[in-house]
């Protein structure tokens, strides 16, 4: 796709009429690839245009491409960038990565003393995430708020995580602290230096998280009991 037909920016009332097509994308996005963004409806889309807390990109005869938006936990002591979604067609452009910088720094204006956190399954997220300035970190460095760790819960990965008491799942965790953080430059030079280490962890966490789960489908005796919902979520 031509980026320069792309506008992207702070979503306004009038973007509300995508809020439907937004939210089918992400459970769609969210079905294919047997992980979840937690589940939000067009209200709560329109309600995060409304506070002027998202950023959305449409080409310049009005066709949705892209959207993300701001979330607070902790008193505004934490801050996610969430949802990210980008229009099939619009896919492996660059889009993704603008959407990002730009919910970035809308952030940064908004909240500068937060620390910015997220949670993804994705390889290129995390790419986009270091090119920002974010690091690895473990799930005891993100907010402790309830409120965030009940939108997990319509994620087909839940379980996973209440397992491990929250302090693992299939997503990996990225932190950006104001107060405390290498430069982009650096943390884009390190996932390059372990971009292999990374699609490693990665292949080792559905292996190890989702083994126990796989067992549940196997009796004791060695007959075969139905296949779990998780089964055919994950298509193993």
């Amino acid at each position: 796709m031509d980026n320069q037909n792309i506008i992207i920016r702070v979503a306004t009332a009038a973007d509300k009429v995508y809020s439907k097509t937004i939210t089918d994308e992400m459970e769609a996005s969210a079905a294919a690839r047997g992980t979840g963004i937690a589940k939000r409806s067009p209200d709560y889309i329109e309600q995060k245009i409304d506070e002027g807390k998202a950023v959305i990109a449409i080409t310049d005869q009005n066709e949705w491409v892209g959207f993300c938006y701001i979330e607070t936990w902790s008193h505004g002591e934490y801050v996610a960038n969430s949802g990210l979604i980008v229009a099939p067609a619009f896919r492996k452009s660059g889009v993704a990565k603008s959407i990002k910088q730009t919910i970035f720094t809308l952030s940064r204006q908004k909240y500068p003393e937060a620390k910015l956190f997220g949670l993804t399954t994705g390889l290129a997220v995390m790419k986009i995430n270091s090119d920002l300035g974010y690091e690895p970190v473990t799930y005891s460095e993100l907010t402790q708020d309830e409120a965030f760790w009940a939108g997990c819960k319509s994620c087909v990965n839940y379980e996973i995580l209440m397992s491990k008491e929250r302090k693992n799942c299939m997503c990996t965790a990225m932190l950006f602290d104001p107060k405390d953080h290498y430069e982009p430059e650096e943390t884009k030079e390190y996932f390059k230096e372990n971009v292999k280490g990374f699609e490693r962890l990665l292949r080792f966490k559905q292996w190890k998280l989702l083994r126990p789960f796989m067992k549940k489908d196997k009796t004791g005796n060695g007959g075969a009991r139905p296949k779990s919902l998780l089964h055919h979520l994950f298509h193993l």
